[in-house]
């Protein structure tokens, strides 16, 4: 567990101006209290570490005093900029979800930058909102907490579910989003399941992983126009919203190349914050839609959570 200090809790007035040192801050639902950044948005408070800060400072010959930056919270232990959007930051009761890396600088509101030219915070800094509130004063700790995604992989197959033969396409589904989350420095959790292809049962399963809470849920297989192809159906009755654009998109790629890809019924959508994918069974197909898919994929968990990255 990676454990940060806190070394000064800092608020103002009025935005894009130097904060200034208090005894302790109180986090609530809206943010810091008696911050000019407290309302209701993701940027609700502002953290910078004191390696940004001594770089900063051996860069510049310019000695910086906690909350010149605009931070509220000035940490040291570990390079906030190497967290991830939706990590964890707790102390106690107390939770934040970092939910931003960096921002668009606006110079003429920055009094570091017109003085200077210069700023850490666009680059450096992070944001935060509250997820529970409490207060915080100046030597605490904060305990950083990585997101960890989890993702349950479906396969619908009679035979393989009776064990007649050995299930091929959910562990390389599995193994295609491994290497997807590494990509992307994160961590996760992936299950498999085979069941057959029964309507009850998948709809059974996919409402347990949605009160689990699963982040994204797979299925592989049942999406042809056979009597016993019942994905699609299921799973449009149980998701909340289609995306359709993005499914069509994929199968239209697809069926450039291979033109039998026009009839699969593939489908994805949302099931509250998680999402749902459902795949072809063949190996080759999946290798292809994740391929497609995958660009838009951590965009998508971003904006489950409210957040515009």
């Amino acid at each position: 567990m990676t454990t940060l200090k806190i070394n000064s809790v800092n608020i103002s007035e009025q935005k894009g101006t130097v904060k200034k040192p208090v005894k302790r801050i109180a986090l609530t639902h809206a943010g810091v209290g008696d911050d000019a950044q407290a309302g209701d948005w993701h940027r609700q408070v502002s953290l910078l570490g004191t390696e940004s800060i001594q770089k900063f400072e051996k860069q510049n010959n310019r000695t910086i005093s906690y909350g010149e930056f605009a931070e509220n919270i000035t940490t040291t232990g570990f390079p906030l900029y190497d967290m991830r959007p939706l990590d964890l930051l707790k102390n106690g009761y107390v939770e934040m979800q970092v939910t931003q890396i960096g921002k668009k600088c606006h110079g003429d509101n920055c009094a570091i930058f017109q003085e200077i030219g210069n700023c850490v915070m666009p680059k450096e800094g992070i944001f935060a909102r509250v997820i529970r509130g409490g207060e915080l004063a100046e030597g605490m700790k904060l305990t950083y907490h990585p997101k960890t995604f989890n993702v349950l992989v479906i396969t619908l197959s009679d035979r393989a579910s009776k064990g007649e033969y050995k299930d091929k396409s959910g562990p390389f589904v599995a193994k295609q989003l491994k290497d997807f989350f590494h990509y992307h420095n994160r961590y996760c959790r992936i299950e498999n399941k085979v069941i057959p292809d029964h309507a009850y049962t998948l709809k059974e399963t996919l409402l347990k992983a949605v009160n689990k809470p699963y982040d994204l849920i797979v299925t592989t297989g049942g999406t042809g126009i056979g009597s016993r192809d019942i994905t699609t159906p299921v799973i449009r009755k149980t998701i909340s919203r289609e995306l359709k654009e993005l499914t069509d998109y994929v199968k239209y790629q697809h069926a450039e190349r291979i033109p039998a890809a026009l009839l699969s019924t593939s489908i994805a959508g949302v099931i509250n914050k998680t999402m749902v994918l459902s795949l072809p069974g063949s190996t080759k197909a999946v290798k292809e839609y994740l391929h497609i898919t995958e660009k838009s994929l951590m965009h998508a968990f971003y904006m489950l959570h409210g957040l515009g990255h």
